[in-house]
């Protein structure tokens, strides 16, 4: 008989020991926290779970996150070490070790016989992992240094791959993608009651009921179905804090965040007869406010809930490190009537109907600015 998505799941998790647990690299809050969730489920079943981001730091919003400390900004080696001793003719009466000073010391107490630096070997063997579970990743490229400097690694293991965009490519051996579900954290909650209902406590319950809100905008997208309502009511009976939440996520605006909202609004463009609204921010603007991208978070969906004349609003911004000098990221919010989504299409969109986003590379601000105004108003027109 056919085993299904979650029974196969639950005998690959029986299976492994040691597991990675991967989120994309936007970072968006919903793969941050439903990674997070992950992690600790699996703890709670006694298994060893590293979860990790390359280059992450942890958003001052996300902070009081249980366990975000935990997520390491690089995964290290992914091989493990073994070190072979050649016993043949000698009879070990205890092996025992110690780990002082950083220094991890192996006590070998022969019977009969002696042991000598030619009788070991050091080397790197297969992967110190059993199993690779990633969260709102489109494909394994996508992970990019991750990825690539340990190909062999993700083709030799298993990978359970969770999202909820339809521009999934199905790269794990399972595949828990649901394009209808309002956030990563709404699929996993579904998954993890199927495994072991029982061990989703209180700081599961926090991580999932976060990556709902912050992906739904507190449940003001249009995917928000009423399965995702039920789904927020049952974590917070298992004690999801939703005003904790609110106040962390929406509620804790830093100077800079503010000063780069000051600009943003500063730079405001609009067209009233078509509803749309515009405005760009550079990198200098960034410098000078002393802020980050995370600080943009929720900004264009506010212009848009507190502007009625605009039921479009695109955010164009340069990035605040060197490291993306060349790219443009974009930020389009539409209202009930309008799809984001499909606006953009042509720039190979992330997100849904009520907010989607794009990387452009090769154009000036201006340039991009200029171009895609003009593409989203031709969009309108038809």
């Amino acid at each position: 008989m056919t085993l299904t998505d979650i029974q196969q799941l639950h005998k690959l998790i029986e299976d492994s020991e040691n597991i990675l647990l991967i989120f994309g690299s936007e970072r968006k809050d919903d793969c941050v926290a439903s990674a997070l969730a992950l992690k600790i489920f699996l703890e709670k079943q006694n298994k060893q779970a590293l979860l990790c981001s390359h280059n992450f730091v942890p958003a001052n919003h996300l902070r009081f996150l249980p366990s975000i400390h935990e997520i390491r900004a690089n995964s290290g080696n992914l091989r493990k070490t073994t070190i072979k001793v050649d016993v043949t003719g000698v009879k070990l009466e205890s092996v025992s070790y110690e780990i002082k000073e950083n220094w991890l010391s192996i006590f070998l107490t022969p019977k009969d016989g002696a042991i000598n630096k030619e009788n070991i070997q050091t080397m790197q063997s297969g992967s110190k992992f059993d199993l690779i579970i990633t969260v709102g990743i489109n494909d394994l490229e996508s992970l990019g240094v991750l990825f690539f400097q340990n190909i062999d690694l993700f083709y030799k293991t298993p990978i359970v791959n969770f999202d909820n965009h339809a521009g999934n490519e199905h790269f794990g051996q399972i595949n828990i993608v649901e394009i209808n579900a309002s956030s990563n954290a709404e699929v996993i909650f579904r998954t993890l009651e199927q495994l072991s209902a029982a061990h989703i406590d209180e700081n599961i319950a926090i991580c999932l009921l976060t990556g709902i809100i912050s992906q739904t905008n507190s449940f003001r997208t249009p995917n928000v179905a009423p399965s995702t309502l039920n789904i927020a009511s049952r974590l917070m009976n298992l004690g999801a804090d939703r005003e904790k939440i609110i106040h962390n996520l929406y509620r804790t605006k830093s100077i800079s965040s503010l000063k780069l909202w000051g600009k943003a609004l500063n730079n405001l463009q609009h067209d009233r007869k078509l509803g749309i609204a515009w405005t760009t921010l550079t990198r200098d603007d960034f410098i000078r406010a002393d802020a980050k991208e995370e600080d943009l978070r929720g900004i264009a969906v506010e212009l848009i809930s507190n502007a009625p004349e605009a039921r479009t609003v695109l955010l164009l911004h340069e990035f605040s490190d060197a490291k993306h000098l060349g790219k443009i990221r974009g930020i389009l919010t539409t209202d009930k009537d309008q799809n984001a989504f499909e606006l953009i299409a042509s720039y190979n969109p992330e997100g849904n109907k009520k907010i989607a986003s794009f990387i452009l590379e090769e154009k000036t601000l201006n340039e991009a600015t200029e171009e895609i105004v003009e593409e989203i108003k031709k969009q309108i027109v038809k």
